[in-house]
């Protein structure tokens, strides 16, 4: 079945393309793009952009109404029900325009979630997922408090490591998270700590590489950012004291950087979190603006990582995030556009079938009133009309 949208503005993840007729094809359970041809008619008032790619996010968290207490919810809640949750989340995104996202500490839960999207059973966004190695005491595994005995799988010493990711993928990962800097949210530890050896990154890094999976590293600090680099990792995520030395090699690495800004930003004030954690980004919040600003004029590819949470930033404010990415780095409206779309699907590997609109890629747009290529302002939920996932409308209507 073919479904066709006329006189409709395009901006198809690298530039504007005027009006347009746009036409796809749907083939079971996904559907491709097949035709893009100079309007026939009238401008519907319409515009279309690819669908928005969150390359950082924590699908499982409550997403009931009121809050729950973010680090013990996930201990007391069974992952049956983690499940409903990180759907409802994952759903949000998808409503708002995000048609795909990488979780970054993925276990059975989200493998399972990712498994039934893929599969037709429920609605959702497409999910990639990331297991977490993390060390004893590490970054990961300070989100658990201290008394409680079931704690996720950690990795100690190169043989562990490896295990540790051969048993994600076994799982079903679609990649390895590793943290080389300590943290601003898991109790007790900071940014500047050292999270695991560098043997232990290497064998993490070359066992991850060995089963196809790309490796993301969470690094704060400089040296974090350093040693992440040495080991060969594919992504940084947030990078937040990224000086002029280390912007100069993750250019010529050709590694992409997700800044999180939002909800450090958010932390750093207070919100939903304990003076610890505030004081934490706090101190990495005063240097960061002006550090990221200098490494975008660098060159470094800065794409939309959320670290959306659903209690400190929720999903469907990745909009919000790409407008702030463009406030912080001085970039112009397209230039912020491609960070959510084109630039981010090449971060996922997926730059073959998402983040563009052409013929013979996937289905996945946005469908909204104004031009936020020219003007970033109109990136905003209360414009969208229609979100379009896997060649179906699954938000809106056209």
């Amino acid at each position: 079945m073919t479904e066709t949208l006329t006189g409709v503005q395009l901006w198809d993840g690298e530039g504007a393309r005027g009006l347009v007729d746009l036409s796809w094809e749907l083939d079971g359970a996904d559907a491709a793009i097949t035709g893009i041809s100079p309007a026939a008619g009238p401008d519907s008032g319409l515009s279309v952009i690819p669908g928005l790619i969150d390359t950082h996010v924590h699908l499982v968290g409550y997403a009931g109404e009121g809050r729950a207490d973010f680090l013990s919810w996930p201990l007391t809640t069974r992952p049956e029900e983690q499940v409903l949750h990180g759907l409802a989340h994952a759903q949000r995104a998808l409503r708002a325009g995000i048609t795909t996202v990488r979780d970054l500490s993925a276990d059975d839960v989200q493998y399972s979630l990712r498994r039934g999207i893929e599969a037709g059973l429920v609605e959702g966004p497409r999910v990639l997922a990331h297991g977490m190695v993390s060390m004893t005491g590490g970054h990961g595994d300070l989100f658990i408090p201290p008394a409680v005995a079931e704690r996720k799988s950690v990795a100690d010493g190169p043989d562990a490591c490896r295990a540790l990711v051969r048993a994600h993928a076994r799982a079903g990962a679609d990649g390895i998270k590793i943290a080389t800097s300590g943290g601003v949210l898991s109790v007790g530890d900071k940014a500047s700590w050292r999270n695991h050896t560098d043997a232990e990154i290497a064998a993490i890094v070359d066992e991850a590489h060995a089963l196809g999976m790309p490796v993301a590293a969470h690094a704060h600090t400089a040296e974090g950012i350093e040693r992440a680099l040495a080991a060969g990792v594919d992504s940084i995520e947030h990078g937040t004291l990224l000086d002029a030395e280390l912007a100069a090699r993750v250019v010529a690495a050709g590694v992409t950087v997700a800044p999180t800004l939002l909800i450090n930003d958010r932390i750093a004030a207070g919100r939903g979190a304990s003076p610890e954690q505030a004081g934490k980004a706090a101190e990495l919040v005063v240097r960061r603006d002006a550090l990221l600003r200098s490494a975008a004029d660098a060159g470094v590819d800065f794409v939309l990582g959320t670290d959306a949470n659903g209690a400190h930033v929720a999903f469907g404010e990745e909009l919000n995030e790409v407008r702030r990415m463009a406030e912080v780095f001085g970039w112009s409206a397209e230039r912020a556009l491609a960070a959510a779309t084109s630039r981010a699907a090449a971060t996922i590997g997926r730059a073959s079938s998402l983040g563009r609109i052409a013929p013979g890629l996937l289905a996945d747009l946005v469908v909204l009133r104004g031009r936020p290529w020219e003007r970033i302002e109109e990136l905003d939920a209360a414009r969208v009309v229609a979100v379009v996932s896997r060649g179906r409308v699954v938000a809106g209507a056209l």
